[in-house]
């Protein structure tokens, strides 16, 4: 006797296998989406050094004293090319400085300030507090003067480049040989470390948009010398400005407030 053939049992659930597919498919596009969206702020900020420094090379956005043509006032401050690079790294928090991150960051300097450190217009070191970047006279400012030379304009612009990328703060230090100075504008030593310092206090502030409360400026005229003022060369390693970069828990000198006493004054 033949078996009655019973028909197939149609499945109507073929369609969750596509949709599965879908999903999967629409879940790996948002992740790439996601990891595209993602800078590497360090990179970043590695191209923008290494344009500016490619774009200062070939002698195009030479640092100009006047102000911009078309500028909306007599008062505007004129966009510098250096600052705009700067501004390419996101404003959002940058990674912590650690010391760990000290000997990278002295690495990068060293690239980006190769010219410099070959003239001995720059040195780098790490001291006790943290890194210590040397900016001599001979490369950044004209004897006597608080001015920034214009031609050290790249050379700085790349410094505060890479500084940017980094939560930490930064002690300027102006330092002087044992010559004494007295000028219309500087009574001494003192005056002039003081006023170079906070010069570049200024242009980190105005032109690279520093937090303020990143930076310290001190004076230390002739008293802090990094080699013996016997010689002329010695005294012009000791007139120098020393950006000292401190890490994120380290308040710059001079930053603490002073205990209270009972009334509210301090001692």
């Amino acid at each position: 006797m033949r078996k009655k053939r019973h028909p197939e049992h149609a499945n109507h659930e073929r369609w969750l296998v596509s949709y599965a597919d879908f999903i999967t498919l629409l879940f790996a596009f948002f992740v790439v989406l996601y990891a595209s969206s993602q800078v590497d702020k360090k990179k970043m900020g590695q191209l923008a050094t290494a344009i500016q420094q490619a774009f200062q090379e070939m002698g195009v956005f030479q640092g100009k004293s006047g102000p911009a043509i078309g500028s909306r006032s007599e008062n505007a401050v004129a966009a510098d090319p250096p600052a705009e690079l700067a501004r390419l790294i996101s404003d959002e928090q940058s990674p912590e400085m650690s010391r760990a991150d000290l000997p990278g960051l002295k690495r990068e300097l060293e690239r980006a300030l190769a010219p410099e450190i070959k003239r001995r217009e720059v040195a780098l070191h790490i001291g006790p507090e943290g890194l210590v970047v040397s900016l001599r006279e001979i490369g950044f400012f004209e004897s006597g003067s608080s001015r920034l030379r214009g031609q050290s304009e790249a050379a700085f612009g790349r410094i505060a480049t890479l500084l940017r990328q980094y939560d930490c703060s930064v002690r300027v230090e102006g330092h002087t040989d044992n010559v004494p100075i007295h000028t219309e504008q500087f009574a001494s030593n003192w005056e002039l470390s003081t006023a170079r310092s906070t010069e570049v206090i200024r242009k980190f502030i105005v032109q690279f948009r520093f937090a303020p409360e990143r930076l310290s400026a001190a004076g230390y005229g002739e008293y802090h010398p990094a080699a013996s003022n016997e010689t002329e060369d010695g005294r012009r390693m000791n007139r120098r400005i020393d950006l000292v970069v401190l890490g994120p828990s380290r308040r710059p000198a001079g930053s603490g407030l002073r205990p209270a006493t009972p009334s509210g004054r301090p001692r």
